[in-house]
């Protein structure tokens, strides 16, 4: 695999895992009983911190994109594996 593919690939991983973990971890103004600007939504977040998010994604991107490539390299599972033969019967 030629590492254009991996960053490719983890590109997309990261983008993935960012939007995965966004949600974890966040307080909206209903929960902190927090003062709300007029109209301001209640249930937007009070401690958004997007450096923590990245971090949690790059790191969920480095698993996730290792654990792909270790199963490109060594086959672990394959299209053949995969048994979707229950979808057209």
């Amino acid at each position: 695999m030629k590492i254009t593919s991996i960053i490719a690939i983890y590109f997309l991983l990261w983008v993935l895992s960012a939007f995965l973990v966004m949600p974890f971890g966040l307080r909206t103004h209903d929960d902190e009983a927090a003062e709300t600007v007029p109209g301001q939504v209640t249930s937007a977040p009070v401690n958004f911190d997007p450096r923590r998010i990245a971090l949690r994604a790059t790191i969920l991107a480095a698993l996730l994109c290792g654990f792909y490539y270790f199963n490109y390299v060594y086959g672990w599972i394959t299209a053949d594996d995969i048994d979707l033969s229950w979808i057209w019967n």
